[in-house]
This record gives C-alpha cells, structure tokens and sequence, in this order.
C-alpha cells in the first residue's frame, strides 16, 4: 500500500535527506518555499485539499537562532503560523502531520536527557517561536499530531557545522571551539529514516531523536578534523583548542546541555540508531565521494 505525503521544506537539509531517502512505498510530493509559502494559509488549505495526501512533514522552520532576535516576525511567520496552517488544513482534509521541532525549546539547565514531556522553557525567540508552533499543531490536531524534536543536524547537503568547520580547517592554522555545551549530533539521513518509521507505525504524540552519545562541540570539532584529515578533506592539522561559553557570546544563549532522550521512539520504531562518530564518518565520506 502506498503512502501519500506532502513534504514542506524540500530545500532545507532535512528535506533534502527526505527526498533521498524516500521508501518505495512512499510517493512524496516535495515542495520548497517557492512552490508552497507555509505562512499564506489559502495557499495551504488549497494545496492540501487538492493533494490529499495521507501524511504531511513539515521540515519547513526559520533556523537563524542569533537572526530571529532581530527578526522575530519573519521567524513567526514560519516557525508559529505556518505550523498552524498546515496543521489546521491537515485537520480539515483528515490528514496526519508530522511536524519536527528543535531542543531550543528547553533551556539547557538539566543534567540528565531531556524526556519529551518535560516542562519547555526557551531562551530565545527562535526557541521560543518553536515552542508555540509545536503548541499550534496541538491545538490544531489533538492526537493527531506527530512532533519530533532534534538538535545538531547536518547533511552533505546545506549548510551546518560539520561543512562549516571543514571550510574553517582549510583557511586557519588554529579554531577556538565552546566546550562547555553539550549535545547530540544529528546526522539528517538518521532523522529521516527514523521519520519514514514513525510514520509507517503511524505514531502520534512528541518524541525525540538524535544520533547516540554525547559530544561537546569541542569534542564535534575534533572528530571532524581527524576524519577529515584521514579522508583527505582538510589539508593539514589544525590546533583546535577548547573554550567556555564566556569566551564566545552570542546574541541568543545555547543550551549548556541539550541531550535528548530517544526511548520512546526507540521502543515505538525498534530502531536503536547510530553512534554520532559512525553517522558523521559516512557523512564525511560521501563528501569525500562528491
């Protein structure tokens, strides 16, 4: 049996790894922002009646953490009342939605993984629009909806930290690196396969998903340049050396800790997922590849 699905953010890393990965029972209809704009809801409503798919993904979100201080209409826009649109055309054509969502929406205070019905608290107001736009889809869709959250993500497609530091590694001799935030890496080809299996098991509820481990990204920095270096993908060997927070302000505080805990869609897909340092090497070596 096949299933239908409209996929919002076609352009975007995510929506690029979507598209990759797309099972073959799957017909995906993938648009970016100049063939549907989320924040116009006529055109949304239209799109969807007309469609009918059996399932919406929206990787569709205004991701300038720093920008969206300065620029919090455009980030609303997007994250909050494009998440209402299509969450409310969902509703109406009896379509399900899975709407992917950011660790932002935590504060970073906890020392243990972050369960998916712990108390949000952003810092920011691109965290903050993520959180409404999560609580808009709710409201929309009652148990209808999917919400799964994320943190760290990279693709060889776009641009994200690994590609960032690569270019880095190959113009300076030394890099500064924060040191006391810590995280999860997420390579965006897991998130999508993990995607294609909650939706397969047509789950509903907030969940979360990253790769496994924990890393600093002090310790993300490090992993990228041996590999690079092993790969060929940096020319030679960079001094990275470890700073705090203090030493690198942001208009936007990070999360100190960010970990997400994976359980409930580990025990709902029966997927244990990846090692960051395994998910980044084949990152890696497809950029290697070409």
């Amino acid at each position: 049996m096949t299933t239908k699905i409209l996929l919002t953010g076609a352009n975007g890393q995510l929506g690029w790894e979507l598209q990759r990965a797309r099972p073959d029972n799957v017909e995906l209809i993938a648009l970016g922002r100049d063939a549907l704009d989320i924040c116009d809801a006529d055109a949304v409503a239209q799109r969807v009646a007309e469609l009918k798919p059996d399932w919406i993904i929206n990787a569709a979100a205004y991701t300038a953490v720093d920008k969206a201080e300065s620029d919090a209409a455009n980030a609303t826009a997007i994250n909050v009342a494009g998440a209402r649109h299509l969450a409310e055309a969902a509703a109406a054509n009896g379509v399900r939605l899975a709407h992917v969502s950011t660790d932002f929406v935590f504060d970073g205070c906890k020392s243990r993984p972050y369960q998916p019905d712990d108390e949000t608290n952003p810092a920011g107001v691109y965290g903050a629009t993520k959180r409404d736009g999560e609580e808009a889809v709710r409201d929309a869709m009652a148990d209808k909806a999917l919400i799964v959250r994320t943190a760290w993500a990279y693709s060889v497609h776009g641009e994200n930290f690994v590609k960032t530091m690569l270019r880095l590694m190959n113009d300076r001799d030394e890099l500064r690196v924060v040191e006391d935030q810590v995280g999860t890496p997420t390579w965006a080809a897991e998130l999508a396969k993990v995607l294609y299996l909650a939706i397969e098991r047509q789950l509903s509820g907030t969940y979360h998903w990253t790769d496994t481990g924990v890393a600093s990204w002090y310790d993300f920095a490090v992993a990228i340049h041996e590999l690079g270096r092993s790969l060929g993908l940096v020319e030679r060997d960079v001094t990275i050396s470890p700073i705090t927070t203090e030493a690198y302000p942001t208009p936007v505080a990070r999360p100190a800790y960010s970990v997400l805990s994976k359980d409930a869609m580990r025990q709902a897909t029966g997927y244990t997922g990846m090692h960051w340092r395994e998910a980044l090497t084949n990152m890696m070596k497809e950029l290697e590849h070409g």
